[in-house]
């Protein structure tokens, strides 16, 4: 192991390039197995792959905690507790750009595949980039902390009215730079019409979904390294919460709109960290520690917004 990853991760060379050949094999199959043709996802399918997903998670976060320590393994299942519960939020933002740009159900699983392998890309940077800040700057905490509060912030402010995300700056630009069209051609991203090539809906949606996953990461990437400052643990529980997100879409989108306290629970556990990151130098708060608060939070808030519901429909 050289100087520099001792300097960003306990990781070993071997542990990286296996975890991300690992990513693209689980791809490879979820493509495969559950991207096939035009169809729609039924709940079933879904949930047993969301299954599957949350279930590699959890071993490869057993494995890793007892080959490099039970620290580590915590740290690494806080950071895909906070990523997925955060996933769970996006999926509001994805559930209004499909509607906007129509796109059938049959469809959807194609441009989530396609986001997801994104995100992936995205986030690998974004960490490897913070965790090296990080090592360089120590002040770069506070700047996280700094930011999960004002996040936290805004999550309270924040209301769920409908808005036009067809207006959003990427698709004014994106319309600038390339013909498009508002007919859906299959499940292609793009098509001929009068000879010339233009973008579909569902690419505009894939554009969309991309660039709000880019906003989106500045907020998680900060979260993950409240609870880690070990480039791979946050790289791993990342990507290992993002490549559930579109199975976890088909399971949720029916009903992901009845978790009304989700939003503030979120607005907790962001505050929550941003304050740990804040006092880092006073006082650190132990792993175990962290790990009980968000589950609390989101347990809490999934048990509110199932209750007031049950409560409703009885009225």
């Amino acid at each position: 192991m050289n100087q520099q990853e001792l300097a960003i991760s306990v990781a070993p060379t071997w542990l990286w390039i296996s975890f991300l050949v690992g990513v693209v094999i689980l791809l490879l199959v979820d493509l495969s197995l559950f991207g096939r043709g035009s169809h729609k996802i039924t709940r079933k399918i879904a949930l047993l792959e969301s299954g599957v997903w949350i279930a590699v998670a959890l071993a490869f976060n057993a494995w890793f905690a007892y080959a490099f320590g039970g620290d580590l393994g915590l740290e690494f299942l806080t950071g895909y507790l906070i990523e997925k519960s955060l996933s769970i939020d996006n999926l509001f933002i994805i559930l209004l750009i499909f509607g906007s740009f129509q796109i059938p159900d049959k469809y959807q699983h194609r441009v989530l595949f396609f986001g997801v392998l994104g995100a992936i890309l995205m986030r690998a940077f974004f960490i490897v980039l913070g965790a090296q800040l990080l090592q360089m700057f120590h002040w770069v905490l506070y700047v996280f902390g700094g930011i999960l509060v004002v996040t936290a912030i805004k999550f309270l402010r924040e209301t769920d009215d409908k808005i036009d995300v067809k207006q959003n700056w990427s698709m004014r630009l994106l319309r600038k730079m390339m013909p498009t069209t508002t007919k859906l051609e299959g499940n292609h991203f793009f098509v001929v019409e009068d000879g010339i090539r233009k973008a579909t809906p569902l690419f505009l949606a894939l554009i969309v979904i991309e660039v709000t996953d880019l906003i989106f990461a500045v907020d998680s990437i900060p979260a993950v390294f409240a609870v880690t400052q070990d480039a791979f643990v946050a790289f791993a529980s990342n990507i290992l919460a993002i490549l559930g997100l579109r199975a976890l879409y088909f399971v949720l989108a029916d009903w992901v709109g009845q978790l009304r306290y989700l939003k503030p629970g979120l607005a907790a556990i962001l505050a929550f960290i941003g304050i740990k990151m804040l006092l880092v130098d006073i006082f650190k708060i132990p792993s175990w520690v962290s790990l009980l608060v968000v589950f609390s939070i989101l347990v809490t808030a999934a048990l509110s917004s199932w209750y007031v519901a049950k409560l409703e429909a009885k009225s």
